[in-house]
């Protein structure tokens, strides 16, 4: 059985099924295994990592532990009573419209990227000149129909995730900063240190960047210099604004203290930087890597909202929520009626309703004629349904993307 325990209550013979942290905030990659010794002990409270989970049919168990069913019934709860209705930001096209316009966008933004971090890799300067005009493409984009490019960064080849990492980066920094009513310049500038956030990984050698396993403690400390050393890079751009540079040294602090390179802590991290925090967090946890199997969207930010209180602005992560939805666009969520589909678009009267691209039946476990579904809508006018659950595709053996991208 999973159980939830306060970091303080660990001990030698315990089981741990889950650290509750982002996977770049401590060292342990592989998070399940068995506590055997103090040294462990100490990293983990190093680390920052306020609790975790149990497994107790594999190891010790706690008298005072929560079950784990009954802390994400909790957690839910809180998810939907802290959910208002988002403002309204108007579309200017349909998702279908801008789909096209959107996956040149990401095509043109991953070239880009790679050729800058390649250029960083082998000693040379980042150029503005590259940067900029991506920036203000994705703005277009994501001002157009945010739907098709929040989409589209969902869709990642591990081998490519550092470049993609930071495209994603960038889209969700400017679709989270026009959310919160942030225009021009300001924008632009959260855009741009939103792609170079990650700079910094340039400088640490592949075999640990990409490590399956288990991490040292010196090459943890490895990982932990890419902010400081992106920061520095940064330094030598011609043009580079504060904002770039703050996003990029101190995306990695986290409110309780606990985060690097500089252990801030509260108002000591910018608002940019806090944003950028819970920016980079959710696109890392919902990605396949080497060393873990990203997380269901909803997942996530069910997780982000579990360690908001030491990690986060719980402020913002709510209104990054509002901005994303419950239900992130590219989202698989299984329905009331036995059918699956994929999140295509937000309703912006109600974060629980967004609209769907049906495709799929777990009852006769089969594929479906895709179908629209709009579930803010009444039975017989295109609605009619409910959500059950989010899914993780792998589960039923389906690749939702090929459906989101159906035009």
């Amino acid at each position: 059985m999973l159980k939830k325990i306060p970091v303080a209550r660990l001990k030698p013979g315990m089981f741990i099924h889950e650290l509750c942290g982002d996977w770049m905030s401590h060292p342990f990659w592989r998070t399940k295994f068995k506590l055997k010794g103090d040294d462990d002990l100490r990293r983990i409270v190093e680390s920052g990592v306020r609790d975790v989970y149990i497994d107790t049919a594999r190891g010790l168990d706690d008298r005072d532990a929560v079950a784990a069913d009954v802390v994400q019934a909790a957690v839910e709860q809180e998810i939907v009573a802290a959910m208002s209705a988002p403002e309204d930001h108007s579309i200017r096209v349909s998702v279908r419209d801008e789909m096209a316009r959107a996956r040149k966008v990401h095509e043109q933004a991953h070239r880009v990227v790679r050729s800058m971090m390649s250029d960083v890799r082998l000693g040379r300067a980042v150029s503005l000149e590259d940067a900029e005009p991506v920036v203000e493409a994705i703005s277009s984009s994501v001002l157009r129909n945010s739907s098709a490019l929040l989409g589209l960064i969902g869709i990642k080849n591990k081998d490519d995730y550092t470049f993609l990492h930071s495209v994603s980066v960038c889209t969700l920094m400017i679709a989270f900063g026009r959310s919160l009513g942030l225009v021009g310049e300001e924008l632009r500038q959260g855009g741009i240190g939103g792609l170079l956030h990650d700079i910094g990984k340039m400088k640490v050698p592949d075999e640990v960047l990409n490590k399956p396993g288990r991490l040292t403690d010196a090459e943890f400390d490895l990982i932990k210099k890419h902010p400081g050393d992106g920061h520095a890079v940064l330094l030598e751009t011609p043009g580079i604004g504060a904002v770039p540079l703050d996003i990029t040294r101190h995306h990695h602090e986290r409110l309780d203290g606990s985060g690097y390179p500089d252990r801030l802590a509260g108002d000591a991290i910018s608002v940019m930087a806090r944003m950028a925090a819970i920016v980079d967090v959710y696109d890392a946890i919902t990605a396949d890597r080497c060393y873990h199997k990203g997380l269901p969207a909803a997942e996530a930010l069910r997780k982000m909202w579990e360690w908001s209180a030491a990690h986060f602005d719980q402020k913002l992560l709510q209104g990054f929520m509002r901005c994303v939805g419950i239900y992130p666009v590219g989202s698989l969520v299984r329905l009331e009626s036995g059918r699956l589909g994929v999140v295509t678009e937000q309703n912006e009267s109600n974060l629980l309703t967004p609209r769907l691209r049906v495709f799929f039946s777990t009852k006769s476990n089969a594929y479906l004629k895709p179908e629209m579904l709009d579930l803010g809508r009444k039975l017989g006018s295109g609605g009619g349904d409910r959500i059950l659950s989010a899914e993780a595709p792998d589960k039923w053996g389906v690749d939702p993307a090929r459906f989101l991208l159906a035009e």
